[in-house]
């Protein structure tokens, strides 16, 4: 079950939490190999299940309370509750002991000292991710590789690759997930899953270890649209301590998925519903059976009632070059303060202060980490920024003028997420290139701050999942989620299991 029909069982006491975990922690353990979970702490899962039901049974649970959840180790937790550490992926945090949790992790839980109770998910585990959210395979964690339980020998995307893999393997109904440039929807369409990177502000980055500050936003990764609205309804909304966080009342999300569209009918739920396909998502480089899945997808929302119409948007190919400046200059910001002085991974021997710095950090941080340090301190540079940095936020506000152009004449906009289906580990380690031009297609959306989805929409080649990308315009989540579900409600892709599993 996902976690709305989870949610409904442990209401109806149909099940308790504590069974579920149970289970759950002992499928963690036959699945070990897979990679997903870097941290357990089932003591404390079980004592948090155990909570839940009780507040169950007093009559005081909510539609999440006592559902099982994980979190990308990207969110900071709580150490002295939780157990589990925060690494970001990465040996430069070895050791580090989070003082307390993300918004997102608090708002999914049991709530923050002294504010609002949270909605009481149990915190199974802390989930693998590529070292500080930089990459698109999950093969950049110092913790090894994350498998893909359709094919363990190919990646699961990245770079929340743990967390799709998770739920992908039912490891654990619903994970969190962090997208940058697509490190949400890129899994989740090699995964199998569904996967929503919300509007840019939507969901608090406090607590989130920053990568890219413009362009970091937290998700949630699970296994139908309704169960994503459910969980971006809990952990969505204003936070003062973000200066990133919009400032918007409560979004009933569920509600809004369900809303009629006018002239809707039940056999044409999407009655009315513009869909634009931009031709550049569309290349004559798109892998076939890519592109043969999501053109059915697109005639089954045709079927429910929705209007495909053809747009453009010409920066598409810029997308690349923009993101790869833009990316790693906040990266080389975020990423000095891990220094060995503060927090963290500090080199055993060293002569003075600065050789301190250089051994550390050479150290603790990988080469894909390195390499986007390296490139973001020379676009930085003096003489260099003028050239580099400033104009690609110059194109990133043209590449947002072609969405809302776009926008005029369509509700949402449609495409692959990627043009391959998963490729295997290690296939593309000589070139990170060939890693970067596999987020064409979701580039665009983060560096407007759209909301995007991937949906599952079929398989590949070798049985492999492809998804489907859904764009909306800004907090149009609503839209997205309604017709990710009036699609989901016509076909079964989102609950094939991989075999074995």
């Amino acid at each position: 079950m996902g976690i709305a029909a989870l949610g409904r069982a442990l209401a109806a006491r149909q099940l308790s939490s504590v069974e579920l975990t149970r289970e759950l922690l002992g499928a963690i353990e036959r699945q070990r190999d897979l990679g997903a979970f870097l941290a357990v702490d089932a003591e404390r899962a079980l004592a948090a299940a155990a909570a839940a039901d009780a507040a169950i049974a007093r009559g005081e649970g909510g539609p999440l309370t006592g559902v099982p959840v994980a979190h990308k180790d990207i969110f900071v937790t709580d150490h002295a509750r939780s157990g589990l550490p925060s690494t970001a992926g990465s040996k430069m945090l070895a050791g580090y002991a989070s003082p307390f949790d993300a918004t997102v992790v608090a708002r999914l839980g049991a709530g923050e000292p002294a504010g609002p109770p949270g909605a009481g998910m149990v915190t199974l585990g802390k989930l693998n991710c590529d070292e500080f959210a930089m990459g698109s395979s999950n093969e950049n964690s110092a913790f090894g590789a994350v498998r893909n339980p359709w094919d363990r020998s190919r990646v699961p995307g990245g770079s929340s690759g743990g967390s799709a893999a998770a739920v992908a393997a039912r490891l654990v109904p619903a994970a969190t997930g962090t997208d940058t440039g697509g490190s949400i929807r890129q899994p989740a369409s090699f995964s199998g899953v569904t996967g929503l990177k919300p509007t840019y502000g939507v969901c608090s980055r406090w607590g989130m270890i920053a990568f890219a500050s413009s362009l970091d936003q937290a998700g949630p990764l699970a296994r139908s649209a309704e169960d994503c609205a459910l969980l971006l309804a809990a952990m969505s909304g204003f936070d003062e301590r973000d200066a990133t966080s919009a400032e918007r009342p409560p979004q009933d999300y569920p509600a809004l998925m369900r809303q009629p569209r006018p002239g809707a009918t039940a056999a044409r739920p999407l009655q009315g519903l513009r869909i634009g396909l931009p031709k550049e998502f569309f290349p004559a480089g798109l892998a076939a059976d890519v592109a043969a899945a999501v053109r059915a997808a697109l005639a089954e929302l045709e079927k429910l009632g929705a209007t495909l119409v053809e747009v453009s948007l010409p920066r598409t190919e810029l997308a690349i070059p923009v993101y790869y400046l833009i990316a790693p200059a906040e990266a080389s910001s975020n990423l000095g303060r891990f220094d060995g002085v503060r927090y963290g991974h500090r080199a055993a021997q060293y002569d003075d202060l600065l050789d301190m710095y250089k051994k550390t950090r050479s150290e603790g941080f990988g080469p894909e980490v390195k390499r986007r340090i390296m490139i973001g301190t020379y676009v930085l540079s003096h003489g260099y920024y003028d050239a580099y940095y400033l104009q690609a936020q110059k194109l990133r506000r043209m590449i947002a003028d072609d969405f809302q152009a776009c926008f005029q004449a369509c509700d949402l906009i449609a495409g692959p997420v990627a043009p391959t289906v998963a490729w295997k580990i290690g296939e593309q380690g000589d070139d990170p290139v060939k890693n970067y031009l596999a987020d064409i297609f979701t580039l665009p959306a983060s560096l407007a701050g759209l909301p995007g989805m991937s949906v599952p929409a079929g398989f590949g080649e070798h049985g492999m999942p492809v998804g489907l990308q859904l764009i909306g315009n800004y907090f149009d989540e609503a839209t997205l989620l309604q017709a990710a579900h009036a699609l989901q409600q016509a076909t079964d892709f989102h609950t094939r299991v991989p075999a074995g599993v």
